[in-house]
């Protein structure tokens, strides 16, 4: 059992994008897997 959530969520690896690779900078625990960069080149 996990004695404290935030631990948990802090030792979470960092999250990557599934179009180029690269970290996404947000919250691990968000559901979006696509970093704002390809996003964006994909809705253009």
């Amino acid at each position: 059992m996990v004695r404290n959530v935030m631990e948990f969520f802090r030792n979470l690896p960092p999250k990557k994008c599934a179009e180029c690779g690269d970290n996404i900078e947000e919250q691990h625990e968000c559901y979006g897997i696509v970093c704002d960069r390809c996003l964006r080149h994909v809705s253009e």
